[in-house]
């Protein structure tokens, strides 16, 4: 359903192409986001632990890659950097409410990057019906940004949980939105 009278770009006709996973990927997120506001503290040493793995993973692939180097410093580099990644994933892994502070204040800088994205989407998407939940996806990312900042430290035990919860509720239906109204014709 496009606006009378306004000619599809590229972009629009890649978004009616790929409106079914956008579909499944709204219900899903918006699932997700469902079960982390019923659940805070669980999402929030969940997020922790996740963040620990893939530190702890991607740390030790860093540091076998760093046998691959061949010059002293680079090599060096290159294992400073996967030992620390190790490092804060192990700590992540036997301290996740303490990560969730530092956690909880990443979150906060990646939702306000997510937050100017959507509302880039947004823009993108007008005059076409369903721009406008996509816009309230991106104030309410930079919305939850603001408040991440106001109540840091403090809120990190269920904050995390919490923001996750309704960020991914909110962009779930921005993406349901999004979908139903590019149908392919």
């Amino acid at each position: 359903m496009s606006h009378p009278g306004i000619a599809d770009t590229v972009f629009h006709t890649r978004v009616r192409g790929s409106s079914t996973q956008l579909l499944w990927m709204g219900i899903a997120m918006a699932f997700l986001g469902i079960v982390a506001l019923v659940f805070p503290f669980i999402a929030t040493i969940v997020a922790a632990l996740l963040v620990g793995w893939v530190f702890l993973f991607a740390g030790i692939f860093m540091a076998l890659g760093a046998f691959s180097i061949h010059s002293t410093g680079p090599f060096f580099g290159a294992l400073l950097f996967a030992l620390v990644a190790i490092a804060a994933g192990v700590f992540l892994l036997f301290n996740p409410l303490g990560g969730a502070l530092t956690l909880t204040l990443v979150i906060g800088i990646l939702f306000m990057f997510q937050g100017a994205s959507e509302l880039v989407f947004a823009f993108e998407m007008r005059p076409h019906t369903g721009w406008i939940w996509m816009l309230i996806s991106g104030v309410a990312s930079i919305v939850l940004a603001v408040l991440i900042v106001a109540g840091w430290p403090s809120i990190s035990a269920v904050a995390l949980g919490i923001l996750l919860g309704v960020n991914f509720l909110t962009t779930g239906i921005g993406y349901i939105a999004v979908s139903l109204t590019m149908k392919p014709v």
